[in-house]
């Protein structure tokens, strides 16, 4: 459901990225190790789906699930500020390993400016998405 939303919404020809606040949710729900591996789950099955070059998405999206409960682990007060904040420098990271790995094992998909620019606006998308981060109330 997330990958038919993400490819029906555009601005400026540029789709959001979802798949990354995903990974992150798995990440601060399920902790260190399942965001790791729920992460990974989530860049194969976007990977698959693109046709292209198996394994950036793999690679990044599984970064981005251990990378997020790292985070959150560290914060002793988790405000919608930082979340907003997670999830604009959590989308940076995803999207330039994702063009690493392309360049270096693939085709360069695109200028890097064109592709900083591109990934910044995808991090603009997912800002809203930040204040909904949060791990369930115990």
């Amino acid at each position: 459901m997330i990958f038919g939303i993400q490819g029906s919404i555009s601005l400026f020809d540029i789709s959001p990225n979802f798949t990354v606040m995903l990974a992150c949710y798995a990440g601060i729900r399920a902790g260190e190790g399942k965001g790791l591996l729920l992460g990974s789950m989530i860049g194969i099955a976007e990977d698959s789906l693109s046709g292209a070059l198996l394994g950036p998405h793999l690679l990044s999206k599984g970064i981005i699930g251990y990378l997020s409960a790292f985070l959150y682990s560290k914060f002793f007060v988790w405000t919608p500020l930082l979340g907003i904040m997670s999830a604009i420098i959590l989308t940076l990271i995803d999207g330039f390993i994702v063009y690493s790995a392309r360049s270096v094992f693939g085709t360069m998909p695109a200028s890097i400016g064109a592709a900083a620019f591109i990934i910044s606006i995808q991090s603009l998308f997912n800002a809203p998405v930040g204040i909904l981060l949060r791990k369930k109330r115990e």
